[in-house]
């Protein structure tokens, strides 16, 4: 292969428990977002807008749907002559050996021959379960500027949220000098977005020694950053200013949809300096019914509307019948609302039937009811 500037391998293969029935037999990075949208399609579109032409998608759980989806590369305008997008799923070790990836090193270290062939001078490390936009070149060119081994992308959080995450602390020049995984007691409220930029050659060299190393996890933050640190390789935080949200559960994941109806979000689905490219799905127009009220909402095409729709995203053909209600609620593609139903706070699954005259979550309920069908 030619050689590339630098090279995003983007992290998809997570189970996503938290999100329960949504994953039951999808991967969490092929969950639908937004109506038409999937999460994955976030850190691909980053990718193309960024200029990255080559993009290794590592993905593992309840793989089949995620796989043949990143494989259709037109779709976020990565199928050039020298790149693409190229699914990496997990290999023998051995004719005796097969395991799966063991974490988010070791997934990195399995492919490492894939890397030496596109010969990047830099690797873009991603999650491919999160909601944002970001242009991944500016912080390429921060993390030449710094003269960096490694640049970690953080995001302020509010101090007492900060023991969820894995926390940089910094001196006055952002140079990381400590990190904490999770601390009781954070020090700072620098977090982890779980976005890397390495140096390709010092870090194909860590990945080998994590390898061999029978005590590691093969964790980037819990084995391979602090190995840098140890041998007081150059290490930088890079803050990030934009929209970023993990949609790790069932409130997270319909938070990040509320917040596409408010209209000072950050997260601009509307943007066209910065698209965000997606499956075009054939599916008839909209149809928005003579007695029906939509106030509020996202509508995807294909979509019947003859009942209330408010504070609402509703899914590629998803139908709400006569005198349906949906307030404040997440309808997935193929959904159908019965008739005279009143859903509220909810989550509907994709192509779940809510049944005529059901009542389905509270206005006063703390947490989002998820309505999906059982598991087979």
């Amino acid at each position: 292969m030619r050689a590339n500037s630098m090279v995003a391998m983007i992290l998809a293969g997570g189970r996503g428990t938290r999100l329960f029935e949504l994953t039951k037999k999808v991967a969490k990075p092929a969950v639908h977002f937004g109506g038409k949208y999937r999460i994955i399609d976030f850190p691909l579109s980053n990718c193309a807008n960024s200029s990255i032409s080559t993009v290794g998608v590592l993905t593992q759980y309840e793989s089949v749907l995620l796989n043949s989806y990143v494989a259709k590369d037109h779709n976020w305008g990565l199928d050039t002559n020298d790149g693409g997008v190229f699914v990496l799923t997990p290999r023998e070790r051995d004719q005796a050996n097969f395991q799966v990836y063991l974490g988010t090193a070791d997934a990195i270290t399995q492919n490492i021959d894939f890397l030496d062939s596109v010969d990047p001078e830099y690797v873009l490390i991603l999650s491919g379960d999160h909601i944002y936009k970001m242009n991944y070149d500016k912080m390429l060119t921060y993390h030449k500027e710094k003269k960096a081994d490694a640049t970690i992308a953080v995001l302020e959080v509010p101090l007492k949220e900060a023991s969820r995450f894995g926390i940089m602390n910094c001196d006055a020049q952002d140079t990381i000098v400590e990190f904490e995984e999770k601390p009781k007691k954070p020090k700072s409220n620098l977090a982890s977005m779980g976005i890397y930029i390495f140096s390709y050659q010092t870090l194909r060299k860590y990945l080998l020694e994590d390898l061999k190393n029978e005590k590691s996890n093969h964790y980037f933050g819990k084995d391979i950053i602090p190995a840098y640190l140890n041998d007081k390789k150059k290490l930088v935080a890079y803050r990030f200013k934009g929209y970023w949200k993990d949609v790790g559960t069932i409130d997270s994941l319909w938070e990040a949809n509320m917040d596409l109806l408010n209209a000072n979000s950050e997260l601009d689905l509307g943007d066209a300096t910065w698209k965000i490219y997606t499956e075009d799905v054939n599916a008839l127009p909209q149809y928005i019914g003579a007695d029906a009220h939509v106030e509020n909402s996202y509508v995807t095409q294909g979509s019947v509307v003859l009942g209330d729709v408010k504070n609402s995203v509703l899914g590629t053909n998803c139908t709400v019948e006569e005198r349906a209600k949906v307030l404040d609620s997440v309808i997935m593609p193929g959904a159908v609302v019965g008739e005279g139903a009143k859903v509220t706070r909810c989550i509907i699954a994709d192509d779940v039937v809510v049944p005529a005259g059901a009542v389905l979550g509270s206005a006063d309920s703390e947490h989002i009811q998820l309505v999906a069908k059982e598991s087979e």
